[in-house]
């Protein structure tokens, strides 16, 4: 399983990006998902990785999340190192691993 999380609002975002980012159901910043893994939502998250952090889903945090599909997260704690650069200089785009140690900081 996949999670991504929106990071940044839609300012300097074109209309695709947005269409994509409403279909995957990420419409307000701080909001996380659970996705399923396919090369189809893969490239939706590509699309829109200058926006989003995403990664693969360990375990232990698939089952807390459950099954709802929309959560509501807050700002991680101690704060991001970026908005506005990729990881792992930044924290936008693809965190592998990684994407579970932001979910636990913004629980």
């Amino acid at each position: 399983m996949l999670a991504a999380i929106r990071l940044r609002g839609h300012i300097y975002r074109n209309r695709s990006q947005e269409d994509t980012l409403s279909m995957l159901g990420l419409k307000k910043v701080h909001a996380s998902v659970v996705l399923p893994e396919s090369q189809v939502i893969k490239g939706m998250l590509k699309n829109v990785e200058d926006f989003i952090a995403w990664g693969e889903l360990s375990k232990d945090l698939e089952q807390t999340l459950g099954s709802i599909k929309v959560h509501r997260m807050k700002p991680p704690k101690k704060g991001y190192k970026s908005l506005k650069k990729h990881y792992p200089k930044g924290d936008l785009g693809y965190r592998g691993a990684a994407i579970n140690d932001l979910i636990k900081r913004m629980m």
